[in-house]
């Protein structure tokens, strides 16, 4: 970045170790995608431990290609990631889930499984044998359950709730797996306003209070700038602006990455920064400022 906050549009080409001090996760060089039809390709990152970082890009830019990719749940064609300094490939599944916790879009459960059913699977790289919960297991369920004010529902089937109450209640599986990373893809899709914020509020309560690394892919862009330590913007598999939501939320990012003409200004509570879209830029007209 300059000193004069401008993001410059070019790919963002980071050379990093995989094991730089503060970093909890990393990906080196990878290039990824589904079957032979490449979406990532070199692309590095760090991901900055104790932060909220939003995945931000229009519509197959690559943002839950590159969660799914460092969470091993697509297999890279070539690079590396590492969770805290070791290489994920080199790790079992049960010490990743130890460690890292994902939350998928739109993710589903057997009909009739309670709440309660549903974040005791959260425990299950934890508990002994023949997956026995012990009481330290039920303590973090307990927990869980509590930190996302869903114990209350602990006993009702999943489908008998609604959108954001059911959202928390995959949260609280994530909870359960007490992990020091959690990503989250598209959390709030499909949910109304108030259920969106409340989703998002809890995410930012989890990282101020249990001091948890979290990495979500966001659509709102605003949403991503006032609950976010660091927004990284994707364009057609690469990373085209990285930093702080003041140093991300520019002019220049707008119209080039989201085809837009807007108004920046800052929110008085938060001091973030708000876009107010006004134009739709012309494909013509963003091709000659390329």
């Amino acid at each position: 970045m300059g000193s004069d906050n401008k993001t410059s549009l070019r790919e963002i080409s980071t050379t990093i170790t995989g094991k730089t001090r503060g970093a909890a996760m990393a990906a080196e060089n990878v290039r990824v995608g589904y079957g032979e039809k490449i979406i990532l390709s070199e692309l590095s990152l760090e991901i900055r431990r104790g932060e909220i970082t939003a995945l931000v890009g229009p519509n197959g830019s690559g943002k839950s290609t590159l969660l799914k990719g460092m969470a091993r749940l697509l297999k890279l064609h070539s690079g590396t990631v590492f969770l805290e300094g070791e290489e994920l490939t080199k790790m079992a599944n049960s010490e990743i889930a130890r460690r890292l916790a994902v939350l998928p879009q739109a993710p589903t459960a057997p009909a009739g499984l309670t709440v309660g059913e549903l974040v005791e699977q959260g425990r299950y790289p934890h508990a002994g044998p023949m997956r026995m919960l012990r009481k330290q297991d039920h303590e973090a369920i307990g927990r869980a359950l509590e930190l996302t004010g869903t114990l209350e529902f602990a006993n009702r089937p999943l489908e008998n709730l609604s959108g954001g109450e059911r959202q928390r209640a995959w949260i609280a599986l994530t909870l359960a797996q007490a992990t020091p990373v959690l990503f989250l893809d598209e959390p709030t899709t499909f949910l109304d306003i108030g259920h969106q914020l409340e989703v998002l509020e809890l995410v930012g309560q989890l990282n101020r209070e249990q001091g948890m690394t979290i990495v979500m892919v966001l659509h709102d862009l605003n949403q991503a700038a006032q609950y976010a330590h660091r927004m990284v913007v994707l364009r057609k598999g690469s990373i085209v602006a990285d930093g702080a939501p003041a140093e991300v939320m520019t002019g220049e990012v707008l119209e080039k990455v989201f085809n837009i003409k807007a108004h920046i200004v800052t929110d008085p509570a938060s001091g973030r920064p708000v876009f107010l879209p006004y134009a739709v830029v012309k494909n013509e007209e963003v091709g000659r400022g390329q």
